[in-house]
């Protein structure tokens, strides 16, 4: 029987990238080059480019800013993204404080941009912390705990015990507060 081939989504979606992310205030950033490496190791003849307007690698709007637009091609499928220049806090630059570091920047986040909608990092565009198969893997560790529980006190120990990543997890927490909801109701009576 032959074994049918992964897709483009189905392989970089998998990849696990909490540990390459970059924290900057309240915002989580993929490393680009982290991810271009991932991409290239995975599909060698995967490339992209950086559309140009009139010689320059941004489209300037007198009053609504500056854009800039990447394309990835994975395997023949082509994606294309745009990205607003943006500071820090993830505004908008007015045209006229727009530096040539901040049309760079803004490239290489549309780069990653656009490797997410292959898959790789998306999770993280999603305010996810981990891929959904590693959520999968944890989450099953933690339904097999939870049935074990019988008061409040293991269910807060329990709590404590999960490690950062687990208490992440937002499936996991969900089916944390639903397990912690049936204990509530349980212990009152």
């Amino acid at each position: 029987m032959e074994e049918k081939k992964k897709s483009v989504w189905e392989v970089l979606s998998a990849i696990d990238c909490s540990d390459k992310v970059e924290k900057k205030g309240n915002l989580t950033y993929l490393s680009w080059a982290w991810a271009w490496g991932i991409v290239r190791k995975n599909y060698p003849t995967a490339n992209y480019c950086v559309r140009e307007w009139d010689g320059v690698p941004f489209f300037e709007h007198p009053t609504m800013g500056v854009m800039v637009e990447t394309s990835v091609t994975i395997n023949g499928e082509t994606i294309t993204m745009r990205l607003p220049v943006m500071d820090n806090r993830n505004r908008t630059i007015e045209t006229k404080n727009v530096r040539m570091f901040d049309i760079n920047t803004a490239i290489m986040r549309c780069l990653t941009k656009n490797l997410a909608m292959f898959g790789l990092g998306h999770y993280i565009y999603a305010g996810e912390d981990i891929p959904d198969a590693v959520a999968e893997q944890e989450d099953e560790c933690v339904d097999l705990a939870l049935p074990n529980i019988a008061n409040r006190e293991e269910l807060d120990n329990y709590w404590k015990s999960l490690t950062p990543r687990q208490k992440a997890d937002k499936v996991t927490l969900d089916k944390f507060k639903k397990r912690a909801g049936e204990l509530k109701e349980t212990i009152s009576k």
